[in-house]
């Protein structure tokens, strides 16, 4: 199995460490990169999120933070908000304010999806928002659709606008990225869903990339807002992935679902027999699967939130926004 020995590949915050995100730190040996800086919880089964999940993005929060001062460059392939820091208050969802963001964003280049071609009306609106709120922290703002990068022997590739999973999504587009340094390739491709799209594996594939940082497709929606057959198209091209790329990373959306390992098993018993190796986040970082989403209604019977942390349920959003809250 071939070993990305040069390529420094670090993810920071995973559904797999309890939130949502696909945060990651790249490093070569020229430049120091993080790739989509976001954290977010989801609106899940009627419940806010578990304290248990308030503690996951705080970590994930400190996480990223530290990594971030040792960026020089900040990558960003769309603008949802697992993917990219707001600069506002919100602890209900992101756990982000204005601080947060300078410390991200300031005296970076900042590399980042379009905000006027191959976007959709809601991320138009946040990347506009993006720029006017935090232009003047950054070293320098670049549009990366289709553009390469290069740093001595270090190319950052980013793709052409993909769809958001499936074809003409109302999600919209993003990018994905492929780092190169010397003949060692590894490739962050956000929110692609399985790839559910051929000709998304096919750019992948292209690339020849030996690591593959992929969010699988949305099982937690099937027959709900994503058709079955097109869940199955994901996984089918997520088997193809692992066949093809010795090693995988799988995370994200795939990991919101409790039988997400189950509907995935085809791409483990391939990843097997091609004796390559698929991993979640957690796992590539050598630690337990911290799955805590789908687990919320159990959080809530299993192990009762505090007194003062009930109240806070309570306040109004606007307040409760501006508010930690008490874990």
């Amino acid at each position: 199995m071939t070993k990305v020995t040069n390529i420094r590949f670090i993810p920071l915050a995973a559904e797999s460490l309890g939130v949502r995100s696909m945060c990651t730190y790249v490093e070569t040996p020229d430049i120091k990169v993080l790739i989509d800086p976001g954290v977010s919880l989801g609106k899940r089964f009627r419940l806010l999120p578990h304290p248990k999940e308030y503690k996951a993005i705080e970590r994930c929060r400190t996480n990223i933070s530290c990594f971030a001062s040792k960026a020089e460059i900040v990558a960003i392939s769309h603008y949802h908000f697992d993917h990219m820091t707001p600069a506002y208050t919100d602890y209900i969802w992101n756990f982000s304010n204005v601080k947060v963001a300078k410390q991200i964003y300031n005296d970076k280049l900042i590399l980042a999806k379009d905000t006027r071609a191959s976007i959709n009306p809601s991320q138009r609106r946040r990347g506009w928002i993006f720029k006017k709120t935090m232009e003047k922290h950054f070293k320098q703002f670049r549009t990366a659709d289709g553009q390469t990068f290069v740093f001595g022997k270090t190319k950052l590739q980013f793709s052409k606008p993909v769809f958001h999973g499936e074809h003409n999504t109302p999600l919209g587009w993003t990018l994905m990225l492929t780092i190169e340094y010397e003949t060692e390739r590894v490739t962050h491709a956000s929110d692609v869903q399985g790839p559910i799209l051929d000709e998304t594996l096919n750019t992948i594939l292209d690339n020849h990339p030996q690591l593959v940082y992929v969010s699988g497709p949305p099982l937690y929606l099937m027959d709900y807002t994503v058709k079955r057959k097109v869940i199955k198209r994901g996984l089918k091209n997520l088997t193809k992935l692992v066949d093809n790329v010795p090693t995988v990373i799988l995370d994200h959306h795939l990991l919101r679902a409790e039988n997400w390992k189950q509907h995935a098993q085809k791409a483990y018993k391939k990843a097997q027999t091609s004796e390559h190796e698929i991993l979640t986040a957690a796992e590539f970082l050598h630690k337990p699967n911290n799955l805590l989403e789908y687990r919320r209604t159990h959080l809530y019977d299993a192990e009762k939130p505090s007194k003062s942390f009930i109240q806070w349920t309570r306040l109004p959003t606007p307040t409760r926004k501006t508010l930690i809250p008490p874990t």
